[in-house]
């Protein structure tokens, strides 16, 4: 299966494009399984100058219903090109601290397909290191976005294959991220590239059982390379690791 789980469109503060256009752009580059994660924040907030309102003092944004409107918008895009790609509603969940960044604990996100969860090793993360604790409250399919899991299991006292094991157990997959574009500056993770360059890792991660899932975390359109978003989707297929959600695709 050919899947792209983590594109932004002009609902992130960051990004630029319709969701037509992203839609478009992974149709034309062969994708088969388009997963929408913009962010939390943007989503929520609608615009960078309420973002940036002190929200103790502003009573203009319905975070709630922002989020709900964006799931919709997202749906309608998908019933528009269904029998042409799959499409899934999620969102991403900035995690940093600061009032503005994390979704707001009493938001209902449960309806989305899933959410990527990011910044799960930063000092201060509102998760408090506690992947398990915080998924499980969100209620919604959850997967880790961008993140050396190894060296955050060994961080925390965890051998890496309890770790995984335990993520399988909660249905949480792991994201590779194969960004290489300007808005990271071409830069690679490399964790990812770690990953598929050490077959004691792999063996690893295939053992636990954990779900691994691909992404771009494309931008913008005219940066997005498909080709490569291919090129490790069968790269994870060839070494016997199922990727997230293969049950979309018939």
């Amino acid at each position: 299966m050919i899947q792209d789980l983590h594109a932004h469109t002009y609902y992130s503060f960051c990004g630029k494009d319709d969701p037509e256009d992203v839609v478009r752009a992974a149709i034309d580059g062969g994708i088969e399984l388009l997963g929408f994660t913009d962010h939390n924040y943007g989503v929520g907030f609608q615009r960078i100058e309420f973002f940036n309102i002190d929200p103790a003092t502003f009573k203009g944004c319905d975070y709630g219903r922002c989020l709900r409107r964006y799931y919709d918008h997202i749906n309608l895009v998908r019933e528009k090109y269904a029998g042409k790609i799959d499409i899934l509603r999620g969102i991403e969940l900035c995690t940093l601290p600061g009032t503005n960044h994390a979704l707001p604990e009493n938001c209902d996100i449960s309806y989305f397909d899933y959410c990527l969860i990011e910044n799960l090793d930063w000092q201060g993360s509102v998760t408090g290191g506690d992947l398990f604790g915080y998924a499980s409250k969100l209620r919604c399919r959850a997967g880790v976005a961008h993140t050396d899991l190894f060296a955050y299991a060994e961080k925390t006292g965890v051998k890496p294959l309890d770790y995984f094991r335990e993520m399988a157990a909660n249905g949480i997959f792991w994201e590779m991220n194969v960004s290489y574009d300007p808005t990271h500056h071409y830069r690679q993770h490399q964790y990812m590239l770690d990953f598929f360059d050490d077959p004691a890792k792999q063996e690893i991660v295939r053992e636990s059982g954990v779900m691994l899932s691909v992404g771009f975390d494309g931008h913008r359109c005219e940066d997005y390379l498909p080709d490569r978003v291919t090129d490790y989707c069968r790269r994870v297929e060839t070494l016997g690791i199922p990727l997230v959600f293969e049950d979309k695709i018939p």
